[in-house]
């Protein structure tokens, strides 16, 4: 039998991290390691737990989820900690900032449980999870602050294939979608999404979403 994916829970109210835990612990692929309050207990309970995925509060006491994320699974952290963030809000603005800090992915507070369990499940595989509804409005609200001077597309090295696909990786879309719209199979999808990945030295999807928009690749 294959181990449970072992879940630490942090998020400040104490419902919705019972009610969190409450589901999790009910999956038999799953199990809740621990829970907390902030993001200070999070980074000592994930270092001493050692979960394989930490569902992430943003706005919290003492350090917020940004902060710990990026101390979790942040640039230069030996053995980085797989990180979920589940936000209240669609268009918070620090939800950039904690996908740039090293979260996997985000969801939102009122997703049914199926998709939470869904989206711990996928993260704990190693592929990220962003959510399209949010990535699409990402760059929309925040577009100043999210696409600073670090580059051209020029600067890309991708093929134009490449980088059409990029696009539309930021834009939200799934490799179906994609396959859909470029008229291609997902194996093809699959092929090009790992060749971008290796290209830029990035860990998943998420961070070619950030990169897409930081270069800006998409307005």
């Amino acid at each position: 039998m294959t181990a449970p994916v072992r879940v630490l829970v942090c998020d400040d109210q104490a419902l919705i991290r019972t009610g969190f835990a409450t589901i999790i612990d009910a999956q038999p692929d799953l199990e809740v390691v621990g829970e907390c309050g902030d993001g200070r207990a999070a980074v000592d309970l994930a270092r001493r737990l050692n979960p394989d995925i930490v569902v992430m509060d943003v706005r919290m006491p003492v350090l917020d989820g940004i902060e710990a994320t990026r101390l979790l699974a942040g640039a230069g952290v030996d053995d980085p900690v797989k990180v979920l963030v589940v936000t209240t809000f669609n268009l918070d603005e620090y939800v950039y900032e904690a996908l740039r800090a090293g979260a996997s992915g985000f969801l939102l507070k009122d997703a049914p449980p199926a998709q939470l369990l869904h989206g711990i499940r996928t993260v704990a595989t190693g592929a990220a999870l962003l959510a399209p509804e949010v990535t699409r409005q990402l760059v929309g609200r925040y577009a100043a602050r999210i696409r600073p001077a670090e580059g051209t597309p020029g600067d890309v090295a991708l093929t134009p294939r490449e980088l059409e696909v990029l696009r539309l990786i930021a834009d939200g879309l799934s490799n179906s979608e994609i396959a859909a719209a470029l008229v291609i199979s997902q194996e093809t999808v699959k092929t090009y999404v790992s060749r971008i990945l290796t290209k830029l030295d990035l860990r998943d999807r998420v961070q070619a979403v950030v990169y897409a928009y930081r270069r800006g690749l998409v307005t």
